[in-house]
């Protein structure tokens, strides 16, 4: 069982940057793939980033490359979203999630992914 905890969001202007965090308890974080979510009113969840269980691996949303950065610190039980030049359209309330990591495993789709933080929100003024 794992439990996720997302904190960094907020208010932020066109072009700002925010960092997210997502926290997670027990001892097999370590274990599992990461991805970051996000939902704006009235659109689907979409994945925007997915780490690999080691951080060797990244994939990203191609709305978010090259802007985002996610990573983890397997020590501290944590992952990031570093999001940067930051659009209205990153408006949305954002969620980690723990899953598995397994070749052929489709990484953004939310089937693939077990557990889930609250979410926090995030909105880009223009």
């Amino acid at each position: 069982q794992v439990q996720l905890v997302e904190s960094g969001g907020g208010l932020v202007q066109t072009g700002g940057n925010l960092r997210l965090s997502c926290a997670a308890s027990g001892r097999t974080f370590a274990s599992y793939a990461m991805g970051w979510f996000r939902q704006a009113p009235g659109k689907e969840r979409e994945c925007v980033a997915r780490i690999t269980p080691s951080g060797g691996t990244t994939y990203y949303a191609d709305s978010v490359k090259g802007r985002f950065t996610i990573s983890r610190d397997n020590a501290k039980n944590t992952v990031y979203l570093q999001m940067n030049s930051l659009k209205p359209e990153d408006t949305a309330a954002y969620y980690c999630a723990a899953g598995g990591s397994y070749t052929g495993i489709i990484w953004f789709r939310e089937a693939s992914y077990d557990y889930w933080g609250q979410g926090t929100q995030v909105t880009v003024s223009s």
